[in-house]
């Protein structure tokens, strides 16, 4: 379990930098990582992508009470 808490944390991050690049320069790595050149642009891949960070966000939240 530890080795997926892991993952989780390093994807959720992944997630805040992208985050953190839309809010900065409207520009999401995701999307241009998976062939869109517009902002916001989705197709199965950024989806899938998308869908991955949240549930990474929601595992790495089970860590806290270990942090605790």
């Amino acid at each position: 379990m530890e080795a997926i808490q892991i993952l989780a944390i390093v994807l959720a991050a992944v997630g805040a930098l992208n985050w953190g690049l839309v809010g900065l320069f409207k520009f999401d790595l995701v999307a241009a990582i998976a062939g869109g050149n517009r902002f916001g642009t989705v197709n199965a891949f950024s989806r899938l992508v998308y869908v991955l960070v949240a549930i990474a966000g929601v595992v790495a939240l089970t860590v806290i009470p270990d942090l605790v």
